[in-house]
């Protein structure tokens, strides 16, 4: 089994990005699951029907989120309807939508669960150690294999989580911070880890936004209205190789590239 993780697709630029490029990168890795973060999608914060649906019309078949899963009021109407969007399972009980879920194609069942940190984060949710152990619990025997895309600020918090879920699921990958990191690993029992898969947006802006407005407001300290930063865009991502028969992953490959539309 091959699955193809998309870091966090910004705003517009990210959905371009996404649609100049998921052919080619599809006919390269041929990935039997395609997923992409996509809680900044819609104008870099939260996401909208139109936003989603772009994303799935370039063949990724579920999106997980993140700490901007609400920032859209337009999701609440949708996150219950069937649409394969995951937002983190760790918020409290009774929060609309989905943490987990299990995707089936050519009779391969993968299962995909969303998480949110704590560490410089919204401490209201639940532990995510603990309530991951409950969302493997429940997909015991449901599928072949479980991906966890962790949504965290902290390097350490997803390191640990790393260690804490080898040889229990095949794939853990970190998401937020929008810069790819250069730590993709197979840990010791067979888990795929890489701390943060990186952004799909923006090249040239400081983690997708307008760069010379981020310099003023670290300069000035007044508040700014975010803009999507313009000119070239990149997509990273990763693509994981699991084997067929142990479920383990075997190999996990960076993709960064930069490009004009």
């Amino acid at each position: 089994m091959k699955v193809l993780f998309i870091g966090d697709v910004f705003g517009e630029a990210g959905r371009n990005a996404l649609r100049a490029s998921m052919d080619t990168i599809k006919s390269k890795y041929r990935p039997d699951f395609t997923i992409a973060n996509g809680e900044n999608t819609a104008g870099g914060r939260g996401i909208s029907y139109n936003t989603a649906q772009e994303i799935f019309n370039t063949g990724i078949d579920a999106i997980t989120m993140g700490n901007h899963t609400w920032s859209r009021k337009e999701i609440l109407r949708i996150i219950d309807s069937g649409i394969n969007i995951i937002r983190p399972a760790n918020y409290p009980k009774g929060v609309p939508g989905k943490g987990r879920m299990v995707l089936e194609k050519n009779g391969l069942k993968l299962a995909v669960i969303n998480l949110l940190g704590r560490v410089y984060m919204d401490s209201t949710v639940d532990c995510p150690f603990q309530i991951v152990d409950r969302e493997i619990s429940f997909l015991k025997g449901q599928a072949d294999c479980i991906l966890v895309d962790f949504h965290a600020e902290a390097t350490s918090e997803k390191v640990a989580m790393g260690y804490y879920l080898d040889g229990r699921v095949s794939c853990m990958v970190g998401t937020h911070t929008h810069i790819q990191t250069a730590d993709e690993k197979i840990l010791e029992k067979g888990t795929a880890y890489i701390s943060d898969v990186g952004m799909t947006g923006p090249f040239g802006g400081v983690i997708g936004v307008d760069k010379e407005l981020i310099i003023k407001k670290f300069t000035l300290g007044m508040p700014i209205q975010h803009e999507v930063a313009k000119g070239k865009v990149q997509i990273n991502a990763v693509i994981i190789d699991i084997d067929d028969q142990t479920y383990k992953a075997s190999k996990i490959v960076r993709i960064n590239e930069v490009f004009n539309i």
